[in-house]
């Protein structure tokens, strides 16, 4: 795995969330706070969690702190959700310009569950992060369909025709 690869999914990852959050804009205040199903119950909730995980993973990797996990209840409405996600983006982007394919074999020490302190490379660690926030855009998909709405394809298939100008 190289820094140019890390890029490469993260900018899908940016690529997928907005498609996403197009649809999720479309919702009503009632919608998107509304406990529908899944592990967080909520698209809010489920989004606050994909956003929380991703900028935690960048701070345990030595990016822009993020402090306490996001919290639900501070995002009422989706465009305050929106906001946090391009800050996210823009520091992920950032993060990623400034290493170095050496740096990703680096230790990074973690803890998911006090007192219980892990460690695994920076690589791995960011990967996890992207690999994270597939599982929990597949559940937001879902979320918006049992609501009636279509989020659309976003595999990453469709980002690479994209980006090459082609059909997928």
């Amino acid at each position: 795995m190289t820094v140019k690869d890390l890029e490469s999914l993260y900018s899908y990852g940016c690529w997928a969330n907005k498609h996403l959050v197009h649809v999720i804009s479309q919702l009503t205040p009632e919608q998107f706070t509304r406990d529908v199903a899944g592990s967080y119950g909520s698209i809010r909730n489920t989004m606050v969690h994909i956003l929380s995980a991703e900028w935690g993973w960048l701070d345990r990797c030595g990016g822009r702190q993020r402090g306490p996990r996001l919290n639900p209840a501070d995002y009422a409405t989706a465009e305050s959700l929106i906001e946090t996600s391009k800050t996210v983006e823009v520091y992920e982007r950032e993060f990623l310009s400034k290493l170095k394919d050496d740096d990703l074999a680096r230790d990074v020490e973690y803890t998911i569950v006090p007192p219980d302190k892990r460690t695994m490379p920076l690589g791995e660690l960011m990967h996890h992060s992207l690999n994270h926030g597939v599982h929990h855009r597949g559940q937001v998909a879902l979320l918006l369909r049992v609501l009636g709405y279509a989020p659309g394809n976003f595999d990453i298939l469709l980002y690479y025709a994209e980006r090459r100008g082609v059909s997928a």
